[in-house]
C-alpha cells in the first residue's frame, strides 16, 4: 500500500505584529494578565487587503518550493479554514487559482482548530486509495476578521496566519502511519461563532450584537480540551504500535499554554519533547499546527526517522491526531 509522506513543509505570517502592549491600549487587559493566563506575547494580524486565500496561497508556494515540485504537479488542495474569503466558493479553490495548480481539485474542510489535522487525514485518505499521488494540504486562517476586539477574552488568544504540506505516495517507512479524527456536536455552544449563516442571518441587529464574531466560555473548553487532546495522542499512538517513549516530538494545537502543559503531563512528556510556538503567533486555528511543523523542520528539530504525532482540538467539538515518520 502507497503511503503519504510529507516531501515539503511551508508557512507565512503577515507582516504586522499585535503585542500584548498593543492591546493594553485597546482593551482592559495588562501584557501580565495575557501572559500568564494564556503564554502569548505576541500575534501577527492580516493586512487591509489581505485575505485568507492569500495568506494560504504564500505558505503553499513555500510548500512547493521546499518539496521541489511545482504547482502543476499538485493533483489536490485541501484547505483547513473557517475563515476563508467568501462562504463559497471553497478558498481552497481561489488558492489553485492563486498558484497555478490547474490539475488539482479543490475543496476546504471546516472542522475549526482541528482543520488542518482532518484536511491531512482527507489527502492521505485519497492517496492511499491510488486516486491522487501528490497532496498540498492548508490549514490557514484570518481570525482577527471574526474577533470582537472589545472581548478581552477573545481577542488577546487568536492571531492570522498559514501553513501548508506537500503531501506524496511513497512506499518507504517514511509518513502517515495512523490518524484518529471525532467530533461531539453537543459541545457546539461552547466555542463558537452564532451567526452569520442561515440560522442568523446578517441583519443589521445581528451586527449590532457582534454575532459574527467568535464566542467562547473558556473555563469550559479548557476542560475538555485537556482530556480530549491527551486521549487521541494516546490513541493514534496506539493504532500505529507506537508508545509514548518512542515519540520525539508532540506538535500540539497552540490554543494556550496551560492546556499544552496540562496535555504534556497527561502524556508523561518534558517539555524538549512538546513543540511550542504560542508565545510569538498566538492561536491561529487550523494553521497552528502546520506553522510550527515547519518551523521545527526548518530549524532542524525534526530529524529523519523522527516520531511525531500532530493534536488538535476545536470548535465543533472536534479533535484528531496525525502519527508519522519523519
Amino acid at each position: 500500500m502507497k503511503r503519504a509522506r510529507i516531501t515539503g513543509t511551508g508557512s507565512y505570517l503577515p507582516e504586522r505584529i499585535l503585542t500584548n502592549a498593543d492591546l493594553e491600549k485597546i482593551v482592559d487587559t495588562t501584557d501580565e494578565w495575557i501572559t500568564t493566563r494564556t503564554g502569548i506575547r505576541e500575534r501577527h494580524i492580516a493586512a487591509d487587503g489581505e485575505f485568507t486565500s492569500d495568506l494560504a496561497a504564500r505558505a503553499a508556494e513555500q510548500a512547493l518550493e521546499s518539496a521541489g515540485v511545482s504547482a502543476q504537479d499538485i493533483d489536490l488542495i485541501v484547505l483547513g479554514t473557517i475563515t476563508g474569503d467568501y462562504p463559497w466558493p471553497a478558498t481552497a479553490c481561489l488558492v489553485q487559482q492563486k498558484i497555478g495548480a490547474t490539475r488539482a481539485f479543490a475543496f476546504d474542510v471546516s472542522a475549526a482548530c482541528s482543520g488542518f489535522v482532518y484536511a491531512l487525514d482527507a489527502a492521505t485518505r485519497q492517496i492511499e486509495a491510488g486516486a491522487v499521488r501528490r497532496a498540498l494540504v492548508i490549514g490557514a486562517e484570518a481570525f482577527s476578521r471574526i474577533i470582537d476586539w472589545e472581548d478581552r477574552n477573545t481577542c488577546v488568544l487568536f492571531g492570522d496566519g498559514a501553513g501548508a504540506v506537500v503531501l506524496e505516495a511513497d512506499s518507504g517507512d517514511s509518513g502517515v502511519l495512523a490518524t484518529a479524527l471525532h467530533s461531539d456536536g453537543s459541545y457546539c455552544e461552547l466555542l463558537y461563532q452564532p451567526g452569520f449563516g442561515t440560522r442568523i442571518p446578517p441583519t443589521p441587529d445581528a451586527i449590532e450584537q457582534k454575532l459574527h464574531t467568535i464566542k467562547m466560555q473558556g473555563n469550559e473548553v479548557f476542560k475538555v480540551a485537556v482530556r480530549m487532546l491527551s486521549e487521541v495522542a494516546l490513541e493514534v499512538l496506539d493504532k500505529g504500535g507506537v508508545s509514548v517513549d518512542e515519540l520525539r516530538w508532540l506538535i500540539p494545537h497552540q490554543a494556550n499554554r496551560r492546556i499544552l502543559d496540562a496535555t504534556a503531563k497527561r502524556l508523561g512528556l518534558t517539555e524538549d519533547r512538546v513543540y511550542i510556538n504560542l508565545d510569538r503567533y498566538g492561536n491561529t486555528s487550523a494553521a497552528t499546527i502546520p506553522i510550527a511543523l515547519d518551523e521545527a523542520v526548518r530549524g532542524g528539530q525534526v530529524k529523519a526517522g523522527d516520531l511525531l504525532v500532530l493534536d488538535a482540538f476545536g470548535g465543533g467539538f472536534t479533535w484528531g491526531a496525525v502519527l508519522l515518520r519523519w
